[in-house]
């Protein structure tokens, strides 16, 4: 259940991440008492916070209930590792972006360092 935890928190980070990506901070500055309760007008400056706030506190959340049983390097790594294929694999599904054979391959090595690393480490 612990592995289970690094994964989540990983998606969490991902969704953290984009929700930092598309909030936009400026726009907060435009909302008054008028136009604050206009969801079309409100909604897609609040979402991406609204994201940001929830995502945060679920990454925090399940990273420190996998760091109760997993040695902090090995948690770490791995949490930060998951996160980045993650974020390339969400890049490519919801952005469109493009994926290389090289990067397939340091993506490889990155999983396989892990597995390595969590292999090699004393109990």
């Amino acid at each position: 259940m612990n592995w289970i935890y690094i994964i989540i928190a990983s998606i969490f980070e991902v969704a953290w991440t984009f929700s930092l990506k598309l909030f936009k901070f400026n726009e907060l500055k435009t909302l008054t008492f008028r136009n604050i309760l206009k969801p079309e007008y409100s909604l897609p400056i609040y979402l991406p916070l609204l994201g940001y706030i929830i995502f945060g506190i679920g990454n925090i959340y399940f990273f420190s209930m996998a760091l109760k049983k997993i040695p902090m390097p090995i948690a770490f790594a791995t949490w930060t590792a998951l996160s980045i294929i993650f974020m390339k694999l969400a890049d490519i599904v919801f952005n469109k972006g493009k994926i290389s054979p090289q990067e397939i391959f340091f993506m490889l090595l990155i999983i396989s360092g892990i597995i390595g690393f969590k292999l090699t480490s004393p109990k």
